[in-house]
């Protein structure tokens, strides 16, 4: 078996000439854009180019889904300098950014430790990455790009942190379910293909994106009511929870349960879910209650993918 020798690209500019006029609308690409969500671990949606700030402009500012948390993004294809450190800090204020991705080509260990430096002293809610783009090819292959990430937050750090400021036992309890959650679940090929890991969090709910801002699912304990449930969520869309409606048979005939249509009509968002009666404080129950998420997860991505 013959294999080719792996080359890497040293000039970036030998395929994004100008970092404005060719960088930034290649990544602001659907695809490429989930390529970059991969690697960090956010879906990221509701993407803008040259977003004003004041008299200046972010190169990419753009939401994450589930969360709705504003991502600004700077693009430096060269060595990193004070001066786009400072602009990520403007940026990120000017936008009130909760989550600030510096892509560049190398990055001195100074702003290495800057980064760092934010991450371990800036709230707890705002999240520094600092990523390095690559090219590579193999033989006459066409360029691949690859993103590696070399600082971003300590979540695990951050997240007891949190808990520890609030002296919250619930806190602490949603943070270890949705850890052992997305570790177990994940373990799925099927499940790890269709939806990108999220980091655990002390929320009540674990959002997965679609690649879609008209929609995305969610799964949610209720430690009150000892219920986890399983849901499409609409932000903002009737007209898109009416034409689902409308396959309302279709769908739950692909999930395999009747489902509970709620159209809120009184709110902005819209619901569709199924829930289910179960024991959370019974760790040795989580495993079924992994398995039924993970499965009403791949059935809702089969039954509402296959409207649009």
């Amino acid at each position: 078996m013959k294999l080719g020798n792996l080359e890497r690209i040293e000039d970036l500019r030998l395929i994004w000439k100008n970092e404005a006029y060719d960088f930034t609308p290649w990544l602001a690409e659907e695809d490429n854009m989930n390529i970059l969500g991969d690697t960090i671990g956010i879906d990221i949606s509701e993407i803008s180019t040259e977003s004003p700030v004041g008299g200046f402009s972010a190169d990419i500012v753009a939401k994450e889904t589930g969360t709705d948390r504003i991502i600004v993004i700077e693009n430096q294809l060269e060595d990193t300098n004070h001066d786009h450190l400072g602009k990520i800090i403007t940026y990120a204020s000017g936008k009130d950014a909760s989550i600030i991705i510096w892509i560049v080509k190398n990055a001195r260990e100074e702003h290495r430790k800057a980064i760092e430096w934010l991450n371990d002293h800036i709230d707890e809610n705002i999240d520094f990455f600092l990523v390095q783009i690559e090219l590579w090819k193999i033989g006459d292959s066409p360029f691949a790009p690859r993103f590696n990430v070399l600082e971003q937050p300590n979540t695990w750090a951050k997240e007891i942190r949190k808990i520890s400021q609030e002296m919250s036992g619930t806190m602490a309890f949603k943070l270890d379910y949705w850890t052992a959650f997305s570790d177990y679940v994940f373990l799925d090929l099927e499940f790890s293909r269709l939806f990108n890991k999220r980091k655990p969090s002390t929320d009540h709910w674990y959002s997965v994106g679609l690649g879609s801002s008209e929609f995305y699912f969610s799964f949610l304990l209720n430690t009150v009511r000892n219920i986890t449930t399983v849901e499409c969520y609409i932000p903002n869309n009737k007209d898109l929870f009416h034409q689902l409606y409308c396959s309302k048979e279709k769908i739950e005939n692909i999930i395999g349960v009747e489902l509970d249509w709620r159209e809120l009509p009184e709110r902005k968002a819209s619901r569709i879910l199924v829930e289910r009666n179960v024991n959370l404080k019974d760790r040795n129950q989580w495993e079924d209650q992994f398995n039924w998420m993970r499965e009403m997860g791949i059935k809702f991505y089969q039954a509402f993918k296959s409207i649009e």
